[in-house]
């Protein structure tokens, strides 16, 4: 069975973004050189990719791009070539590369994806999605990378989340610009 991933930037306080939906505090201190190696070693993995539409339609717009293959060459090559799952009930088409638009129930589609052939599955952002999908127990890891900020206030990814979700601590990694990555594995 297919594996399902959540890999998000949070806030030390726990919110994905602020209060306005901007998360663009995940980007403060990210070009960080070790930072960088990190992110273009996530990049280089065979996961399919996971979004609702708001992520899909912001990672869609950058990562083809020219800027981004110059900006981030590696990233930019793993972020097109990935297959890609997007959920919206509002999209007509999804033609980023290798983009497969899914518009019916999240936990339904997802639980019926992983019983298939294919690689693993990571959901990059949609905190939408990631509560449906954790709260219909089909998450299998976490992986947050906490930014050293507080924003007071915003969006968590499992928001509505009923229940208790147990996670083991399968490994941690700090950085020198104050960023901690938080590997957890589901045990319950």
């Amino acid at each position: 069975m297919r594996k399902l991933s959540v890999f998000n930037n949070v806030s030390l306080d726990g919110y994905f973004t602020d209060e306005n939906q901007d998360y663009s505090f995940a980007h403060e201190g990210a070009n960080d050189p070790e930072l960088m190696e990190f992110t273009k070693a996530n990049a280089q993995g065979e996961n399919a990719l996971v979004f609702g539409r708001i992520t899909y339609a912001l990672m869609s717009a950058w990562w083809p791009t020219p800027a981004a293959v110059t900006a981030m060459p590696e990233i930019a090559k793993g972020m097109n070539e990935a297959p890609k799952y997007v959920f919206s009930r509002t999209l007509k088409a999804a033609d980023w590369s290798n983009s497969t638009l899914l518009k019916g129930d999240p936990a339904t589609e997802i639980a019926r994806i992983k019983q298939t052939p294919g690689p693993n599955m990571t959901v990059l952002g949609s905190g939408t999605i990631v509560a449906q999908l954790t709260a219909a127990g089909l998450v299998d890891d976490v992986q947050l990378l906490v930014c050293p900020v507080l924003l007071g206030s915003g969006r968590s990814m499992f928001a509505g989340v009923t229940g208790e979700p147990r996670w083991t601590l399968s490994h941690s990694r700090t950085f020198k610009n104050g960023r901690v990555f938080l590997a957890y594995n589901r045990t319950a």
